[in-house]
């Protein structure tokens, strides 16, 4: 594989390069991770536009995929180049998984301002696929305005997208009381807006007593010290009837011209970028366990002894841990 080649593709926006440039970067395999990491380095050096990073999580069946097309097709109405990164659940027993957000977003998809692409969690945890974090970075180098990365559901464990973006929106469902009971408080803590969907028709009254709800659940959360005084924010969107999305634009646009001004967006990605590079180690810690023949040995040997009850975990895991 010509890196060179690629990577001059993908700076010149070729959606054929982008799509290849990340199955690379998503690959296990050794050689494909030393070409993903000269293909990073490359894009790296060169010139690129920085994307607005917006992360997006919500409850099953909340409608994440319709109103990301929705939002999708506003911005790109806005002559902005959007990428969507969907992240779907892999299975625990046989590691696949039916990436069926693409179709959902029939006419996003379709776009050719828009770039979709879903990729497996690989029981990750944290919402995001794994290698998330350089697949934003190359839809920055490939051009796009807009990168969405949508994790795969809601919960305590789905907040790394949280250090991946500029932006962390929560999409929720009229609901009210079962629904705030549901939603834990850490990711409410770290939610920049809170968007409830379905705001239409029936529900339209229900929504908006949501969206009240859960205003005055934040007004009993700490301000947080680098935003403006009246955010977080809760506002009531209609994907199907695409309302309120002009809105809730213009106010992702105000919160990250605000951080921006104030410099808080170069503090919070330089923190990001530390964080991955520390992950990056833990990773290739982890992996030499499972590459170097006399560890791997080690380690199935030592776990035999733990479920024979000859070894306690704590003590084998010293044991290993001296290894490395």
């Amino acid at each position: 594989m010509d890196i060179q080649d690629l990577a001059q593709r993908l700076q010149n926006a070729e959606r054929r390069a982008l799509a290849r440039a990340i199955t690379l970067v998503e690959s296990s395999r050794a050689d494909h991770r030393a070409l993903a990491a000269e293909l990073l380095e490359i894009l790296r050096g060169g010139e690129r536009r920085e994307a607005l990073r917006i992360g997006l999580s919500g409850t099953p069946g909340v409608g994440k995929s319709t109103f990301i097309e929705s939002f999708g097709k506003f911005l790109t109405g806005q002559g902005k180049r959007v990428a969507v990164l969907a992240v779907d659940p892999s299975s625990t027993r046989s590691g696949g998984s039916i990436l069926g957000d693409k179709t959902r977003m029939e006419l996003l998809s379709r776009d050719p301002m828009a770039f979709i692409r879903p990729s497996p969690s690989q029981a990750h945890l944290g919402g995001v696929a794994r290698r998330s974090r350089e697949s934003v970075a190359l839809c920055e180098a490939a051009g796009y305005d807009v990168v969405i990365v949508e994790t795969v559901g809601v919960g305590q464990s789905e907040t790394m997208v949280e250090g991946m973006t500029d932006l962390f929106i929560l999409l929720l469902a009229p609901g009210g009381g079962d629904e705030l009971q549901g939603v834990k408080r850490g990711i409410m803590e770290m939610a920049d807006i809170i968007l409830v969907n379905k705001a239409d028709g029936d529900l339209k009254p229900a929504a908006m007593r949501t969206v009240a709800d859960y205003a005055g659940a934040l007004r009993l959360l700490r301000k947080r010290a680098q935003d403006p005084a009246d955010f977080p924010k809760v506002l009531p969107v209609s994907a199907l009837a695409e309302e309120g999305i002009a809105r809730a634009w213009e106010e992702m646009r105000s919160l990250a011209d605000w951080r921006v001004a104030n410099g808080h967006q170069a503090s919070r990605r330089g923190a990001q970028a530390r964080a991955w590079f520390e992950d990056e180690v833990r990773q290739a810690l982890l992996a030499r366990l499972t590459e170097d023949p006399h560890l791997r040995d080690l380690m199935r040997e030592s776990a035999e002894q733990v479920a024979a009850g000859h070894l306690s975990p704590v003590g084998a895991a010293g044991t290993i841990l001296a290894h490395l």
